[in-house]
């Protein structure tokens, strides 16, 4: 297995899982043309898809999949509550499996474990990805942790985690008080100590990739997100990857 980034934070999110043939993104939220030049990035092109993965139904996570899908004859599996959300926009789209938070379920070649996470959407969840050796274990848009989060994270071999924001840093930004609340509250984004404490809960014996994902571009850095993750999990703060706005993140290997 391996796994890249397209992009991570407000402006748009792309994730691509690959084993073997099988090659799925989790969500999309760039315009057709940006996500085809970031797809190109990694040496592939939309074809190459075989499935699109969504988390919920946030602009910077699922904008770009409906034209993405109807395109280029790509299934899509999201929850019943995301496509309620979204049933105008992927009416006329080729496929469309809904998908149970507390199920199962495989495309291809690779196995998805999807999970129910507290997050300001109306069926939001996140996934775990296995080729059945190796598991790739995906959290971002949640307020905060749960032991069922952390059942379901323990004892993956790859963590993209979401350190969105640190908590003095927005307290002092210029955003408005509701915003503040919002971002920072029970169904906002996980802030950076707080994805520290869930590493540092989990079983990370099998670790060999932790990402940090999601940053906001105001309210946190690179750095402070990779000192509160190094630190939860005790390794040096360089081991920690980040995945950019801009950038994502290349490809990592999962042995």
């Amino acid at each position: 297995m391996r796994f890249a980034c397209l992009g991570s934070g407000s402006q748009g999110n792309g994730l691509v899982v690959e084993v073997a043939d099988t090659r799925l993104l989790l969500d999309c939220g760039f315009t057709l043309k940006e996500t085809i030049a970031r797809l190109s990035r990694l040496d592939l092109d939309p074809g190459m898809i075989n499935g699109i993965v969504v988390t919920h139904e946030h602009d910077d996570h699922i904008s770009g999949v409906a034209r993405l899908a109807r395109k280029f004859d790509i299934p899509v599996w999201l929850t019943h509550g995301t496509l309620r959300s979204m049933e105008k926009a992927f009416a006329a789209l080729p496929q469309v499996n809904i998908i149970d938070s507390h199920q199962r379920f495989a495309i291809d070649a690779i196995e998805i474990e999807p999970y129910p996470v507290p997050h300001d959407a109306q069926e939001p969840a996140q996934f775990v990805f296995s080729d059945g050796a190796v598991r790739l274990g995906v959290l971002t848009d949640t307020g905060y942790s749960t032991p069922h989060i952390e059942a379901v994270l323990s004892r993956c071999h790859a963590l993209v985690l979401e350190c969105n924001h640190d908590a003095q840093m927005l307290a002092n930004s210029d955003y408005p008080s509701s915003l503040k609340q919002r971002i920072g509250g029970r169904f906002g984004h996980l802030e950076n100590t707080a994805a520290a404490k869930l590493l540092a809960s989990l079983d990370c014996s099998r670790l060999q990739h932790v990402i940090a994902a999601h940053l906001s571009r105001t309210n946190n850095t690179p750095l402070l997100a990779q000192a509160a993750l190094s630190n939860g999990l005790s390794c040096d703060r360089n081991w920690i990857g980040i995945a950019s706005q801009n950038e994502g993140f290349g490809w990592r290997q999962l042995v």
